[in-house]
């Protein structure tokens, strides 16, 4: 006999099993209205990871991930590849086209590699948290998520202010956002259902979730799904011609291009990016920036 109370939920009601953010469809919003009259925001980011060579891979190994026995030196070096050579690679594309990038920065690459990170900052990138390392990912029930969150930040901000954070494969506990809004963090990227910024509830202030695409970053394209580098030119192309159409009907959007140094920086990619960087901007009314300052340009108009 199953008793009365079986299927009883208490907290069941409409809207989602969160309380983080407000639901909100992005067409019914007020339309934003970028600066000098552009209709999308683009913005790159270039992540610096470091893959540990004795990694755990707890709760799960991430995408890059070493892979064959200790010590796996061939997928260890090439992860490495993109700290020593591709990242230089991708400065010299940007500096052609004007651009510069947000950079989520594992605290291992900044401890390593101080001169690269330096060298970041030096061209104007703003500099975003991305954990220890990606053998240190957040989750349910972890030790010290506060102090990991905590090493991780103060690491780069030795070299210049952080506002934005991406964790290691996109991972959170339930009490990441409040930790980061602890540490004076006001966005984050880990959030991948929008095309703008919107509110979130954490730690007692509010965050914001930045839409950093998931689905046409180089390393999930390339990499997770095996497409080549064509199929990874016409995505992020079509990605931005729809959002681009969209923006001259219901106002300002935004560009992500999520790129990875050891992905995008070998020779044979490369060209990938520069192609599409000079598609995007023949267009005009784009408005290459910061996640800061796509962030600020948007609060103002709330």
């Amino acid at each position: 006999m199953i008793s009365d109370d079986y299927l009883r939920y208490p907290k069941r009601r409409y809207g989602m099993d969160h309380d983080r953010y407000d639901w909100s469809m992005l067409h019914t919003r007020k339309k934003v209205a970028w600066p000098n009259g552009a209709r999308v925001a683009l913005w790159i980011t270039v992540s610096l990871q470091w893959f540990p060579l004795d990694q755990q891979g707890k709760p799960f190994k991430p995408l890059g991930s070493l892979q064959t026995a200790y010590p796996d030196l061939r997928h260890y070096t090439l992860r490495d590849y993109g700290n020593r050579v591709g990242i230089y690679r991708i400065m010299k594309a940007l500096e052609r086209h004007g651009l510069k990038a947000s950079v989520p920065v594992n605290a291992a690459v900044a401890t390593r590699y101080p001169s690269l990170v330096q060298d970041c900052v030096s061209r104007g990138w703003e500099l975003l948290g991305h954990g220890l390392d990606m053998d240190h990912l957040h989750y349910e029930g972890m030790p010290d998520e506060s102090g990991l969150i905590s090493r991780s930040l103060s690491a780069l901000r030795k070299f210049a202010p952080v506002r934005g954070w991406l964790s290691p494969a996109r991972s959170e506990s339930r009490a990441t956002l409040d930790l980061l809004a602890a540490q004076d963090i006001d966005y984050v990227c880990d959030w991948v259902n929008d095309d703008l910024p919107y509110e979130l509830r954490a730690g007692g202030r509010k965050l914001y979730a930045m839409p950093h695409s998931a689905d046409i970053e180089d390393a999930t394209v390339l990499i997770g799904m095996h497409h080549d580098e064509d199929e990874l030119r016409d995505q992020l192309i079509d990605h931005f011609e729809l959002l681009y159409a969209e923006a001259g009907k219901e106002g300002g959007r935004v560009m992500p291009i999520p790129l990875h140094a050891w992905v995008i920086g070998h020779p044979y990619r490369i060209g990938t990016l520069e192609t599409v960087l000079a598609h995007i901007l023949r267009r005009g009314e784009v408005w290459p920036a910061t996640g800061a300052e796509i962030l600020d340009a948007w609060k103002a108009q709330q």
